[in-house]
């Protein structure tokens, strides 16, 4: 594929590939995430969908359409979207990430670790998917799942800010303060916001 100089003019080569080939879903497709580059988001949607049109299984399609709708506020209709990325392809790691995503903010706590334990099954190596599961553990109470999934993720990348900052909730949950304030600790150096309270407790636990 030629090198393209920007997003305007990487637009209109997949124009032109459309003009050539109205019927081609990846053509289509191409040029949505082009327009979303540029935050056109009522095109990029009309073209996602003549994409889904023309070929109804490409995943990565429905997921950019539930990314509009997250834009939208409109939680319900990102998870139908991602929903449907998963049924046309079962393996789809991103898919079930921001499923378990929507469910967890809609409140669905169970629903939520289903869908993200299959997200990070599929792609061990998926940093934000492990960290939402992590909250959720956390928010299900379970939270010797929520420091081991937390330190699957630091294993991905050491210096992941949330991660440090969620082992510092979750250790303080179990009482250990010490790992609690270490990895408080690492948060702030790293430059995450930790919630007052927690850096309170912490530094109250520091003085005993």
């Amino acid at each position: 594929m030629p090198k393209v100089k920007n997003a305007e003019e990487y637009i209109a080569m997949q124009r032109a590939a459309i003009a050539g080939n109205p019927e081609c879903g990846t053509s289509h497709y191409n040029l949505a995430v082009g327009l979303l580059g540029l935050k056109k988001y009522d095109e990029a949607e009309k073209e996602l969908f003549a994409a889904v049109d023309c070929s109804p299984n490409l995943a990565e399609a429905y997921v950019q359409l539930g990314g509009i709708c997250l834009q939208k506020g409109d939680l319900e209709g990102c998870l139908e979207y991602n929903k449907r990325a998963v049924h046309s392809r079962a393996g789809f790691s991103e898919g079930w990430a921001n499923i378990g995503f929507a469910q967890l903010q809609l409140g669905n706590v169970d629903e939520a670790i289903t869908a993200l334990e299959k997200a990070t099954r599929w792609n061990p190596k998926f940093l934000q998917a492990f960290t939402t599961l992590a909250n959720a553990y956390l928010i299900k109470g379970m939270v010797d799942e929520s420091i081991e999934t937390n330190l699957k993720a630091l294993d991905l990348e050491e210096g992941f800010a949330v991660a440090h900052n969620n082992l510092a909730i979750a250790y303080l949950e179990k009482e250990n303060f010490e790992l609690a304030a270490k990895h408080c600790d690492k948060a702030v150096e790293l430059g995450y916001e930790v919630a007052s309270e927690i850096l309170k407790e912490i530094e109250k636990q520091r003085k005993e």
